[in-house]
Order: C-alpha cells, then structure tokens, then sequence
C-alpha cells in the first residue's frame, strides 16, 4: 500500500506543472466584435511558459504563423496552414509576433507573451507592413 502511494505522489508530482498549464483560444476572424476587419481575437495574450495557444479558423482563409525576428531568441517558430486550427505550446519565456500571412498587410497581427519577460527594443523592427505595425503598436502599448 505504502509502495502505491509513494508512485502516486511521484506521479503527480511531475505532472504537476502539466496540471496548471492552460489552453487559451484565439479566433481567426475577418470581423472582430469591434467591428476591425481582419482579426485575431484576442489580439493579446499573456501566458505562462507551457501554456498552448489554440488558433481557430473561425472565418475562411486565415492561418496563424511566427514572423521571424518576432520571437524569443531560442524558441521555435510555428507555421498554420489556411482554413486549419492549429494548437502550439509555448515553453520558452518572451514575445511572439503572429501573423495571418494572407492578411499580415491587411493588420491581422496579434503578439503573445510568455512569462514576466520585457518588450524587446528591436520587437518591432524589420519589415511590416503600417496597417501591421499600428496594430502591434496598440497591443503593446495596452498591456
């Protein structure tokens, strides 16, 4: 008896972190409830390291994929295919920019943070696109 309680708590004790970790849906929208066109909804998400972000086609034709330079230095990029969900767990503290690559000129951006990280200076360097870039800008400064 002894024996079945110690490898249950063993068990438990290295799922334990598995427990705690969330899954947040974000919709894929051409029409968000705020009447923007072209949207992930949230368009900000805070989550903690090991958390999954679980993107859903809510209208046709949009993806969800990193852009590069856009995501914590070691982190793995992600790349959706269009019309499809697609679920990513995020296990490495930091920032990720994600696009709709149909719609990335259109603005439909959304930022992800993992963790207690900061905002990287050079976050929102490179190419993108202004309707992109305001939309990145009003995330950011909002949270």
């Amino acid at each position: 008896m002894i024996r079945q309680l110690a490898t249950g708590l063993a068990l438990a004790t290295l799922m334990g972190s598995a427990a705690f970790a969330e899954t947040i849906e974000v919709q894929m929208l051409n029409k968000g409830s705020d009447g923007e066109r072209m949207v992930f909804e949230p368009a900000f998400v805070q989550a903690q390291p090991g958390d999954t972000i679980k993107f859903v086609a809510a209208s046709r034709g949009h993806n969800a994929e990193t852009v590069d330079g856009m995501i914590p230095e070691g982190a793995e990029g992600f790349a959706g295919k269009i019309n499809k969900e697609i679920e990513v767990t995020l296990d490495t503290e930091g920032y990720y920019g994600v696009i709709c690559k149909p719609h990335f000129a259109m603005g439909m951006v959304m930022t992800i943070a993992v963790g207690d990280a900061e905002v990287p200076a050079d976050f929102l360097e490179g190419r993108i696109p202004r309707k992109a870039k305001e939309r990145f800008e009003a995330q950011l400064a909002n949270f």
